[in-house]
């Protein structure tokens, strides 16, 4: 341990948000390496194509309402379920403003999903799932925005965090149910320069799945400005 990090230590002390612990460890922020490595990955079978979790053990092929309507998106996947340590630090992240916990999450997905996962082969362009600009203004950031950066600097792929933004101000999707979800969404969302993406693999970036909704009509809004295709990385799935 440096003098500089034992002098830290006396001074301003600092514990895990989580467990109390001390955080002595020389990059240790916000939550301890113990902590951090509890983060559980989703084992689970999914669909193919959404990436929605089976709740059996089958093999991966494509869910029934992919079968009756494939959605917009290539294919989403999510690291793991919304649950235990993975909800806790994400509720950290997202409603306490600890912000530096963006690219812990994000080396968790590349742990997950691997260092050669299909979801970063031959993407050009990164975007994450905006707030609308009241919203951004309450939190203070955008959660998406900051895990989208994490992972572009980490994949060296092109990020674009202002092309796509929201444009109608609705009521959180948590309160709502699939169907009304989708209804609500409908043309929330616009391109401000498809020159950009027009012709481009898109990566969307965004922190929790739950019926798919925001994804798709981000996916729609990007395609119809040009994009080639469009795939989707959430870190948990509700």
């Amino acid at each position: 341990m440096s003098i500089f990090k034992l002098a830290e230590l006396l001074i301003f002390p600092t514990f895990c948000k989580l467990c109390t612990t001390l955080l002595d460890g020389e990059e240790e922020k916000v939550v301890c390496n113990s902590c951090l490595k509890k983060l559980t990955p989703s084992y689970s079978s999914c669909c193919v194509c959404c990436g929605r979790f089976f709740s059996s053990p089958v093999e991966p092929h494509i869910c029934k309402q992919c079968l009756e309507q494939k959605p917009p998106y290539s294919l989403h996947r999510s690291c793991g379920f919304y649950d235990g340590e993975l909800k806790d630090i994400l509720l950290l992240f997202k409603y306490k403003g600890f912000r530096s916990l963006g690219k812990d999450l994000i080396l968790f997905a590349i742990n997950v999903m691997g260092e050669k996962h299909f979801l970063w082969q031959e993407m050009d362009v990164i975007i994450p799932v905006p707030l609308h600009p009241s919203r951004q203004r309450q939190r203070g950031f955008n959660q998406s925005k900051i895990l989208a950066h994490e992972l572009a600097k980490l994949k060296k792929i092109k990020i674009e965090s202002r092309i796509l933004i929201k444009i109608k101000n609705k009521p959180p999707q948590t309160s709502l149910d699939a169907k009304t979800r989708r209804r609500n969404l409908i043309g929330a969302f616009q391109v401000k320069n498809k020159s950009a993406i027009k012709g481009k693999t898109v990566l969307l970036v965004d922190d929790v799945f739950t019926t798919g909704a925001t994804l798709a009509e981000c996916s729609k809004t990007i395609l119809k400005a040009g994009a080639k295709s469009v795939s989707a990385l959430t870190l948990a799935q509700a």
